[in-house]
């Protein structure tokens, strides 16, 4: 088995799981995929347990009753991977938005010493293929909100492109993470900073799906932006510390 672990979380992806998983699978290096299935109607779950069969002890579900969060679903995927051996846990969507060769840059830079590495979109300008210019400035000027909120450095506050060495999620209390939309990507950066770990950018381009339906809502930016508030103050009064032994 790999000290590698990808969590991937679906909802409604069979157009491109299978492509996915097969393209991870095939690269130099060996990577574990966790799938967190969150109940998909079109039948995702399914071509995950064919395609078990086939890739015994490196490919994994877990699935839940329903729609319960992108950071639900990595929580959970985060404790899965703590009950086992794995070193380097990755974040990464299921419809090549992340392009999964990038997973050997992001594990290289924690190699090389970094807590956290971020696939960052901003850290070399702008790199996003496929957005509308609206959605564009939107993620931009985000992620400088919170850069500005919350004094980090980290100039892709909001990736979903990460990997987490094992010591960054054995030290987080994750039963004390709060958000359960994009605003998570936000609070899992600042508490491993806060906690004084090392995040490192690793530049990547980021592509929009081309297939399947984007999950992204109002109400997910709504909790970003006015989360981010509540978390800096939360760092201020000393709110943020290691989970207890």
């Amino acid at each position: 088995m790999s000290d590698n672990l990808v969590i991937i979380p679906t909802y409604n992806e069979k157009e491109n799981i299978e492509k996915i998983i097969r393209y991870v699978f095939q690269m130099p290096m060996s990577f574990d995929i966790l799938i967190i299935e969150d109940n998909s109607p079109d039948g995702t779950a399914d071509i995950v347990k064919r395609l078990m069969q086939e890739f015994p002890d490196r490919l994994f579900i877990e699935e839940r009753k329903g729609k319960l969060g992108l950071g639900t679903a990595y929580i959970h995927g985060f404790k899965w991977a703590l009950a086992r051996h794995y070193q380097y846990v990755f974040e990464m969507d299921a419809d090549f938005s992340h392009n999964p060769d990038d997973l050997i840059k992001l594990h290289d830079a924690c190699a090389k010493g970094a807590d956290l590495s971020v696939g960052s979109r901003y850290i070399t300008g702008v790199n996003v293929v496929n957005w509308p210019m609206g959605r564009v400035l939107m993620s931009y000027y985000a992620s400088a909100y919170v850069r500005f909120i919350t004094r980090m450095k980290t100039r892709d506050t909001t990736a979903g492109f990460v990997c987490y060495t094992r010591k960054v999620l054995e030290t987080i209390d994750l039963d004390k993470v709060k958000f359960i939309g994009y605003a998570f990507q936000i609070e899992m950066k600042y508490t491993a900073w806060k906690l004084g770990f090392n995040v490192k950018e690793v530049p990547i381009i980021f592509t929009d799906r081309a297939e399947g339906t984007s999950k992204m809502s109002k109400g997910i930016f709504k909790e970003a932006i006015f989360g981010v508030i509540n978390l800096r103050w939360r760092g201020m009064i000393g709110k943020i510390k290691a989970k207890k032994s």
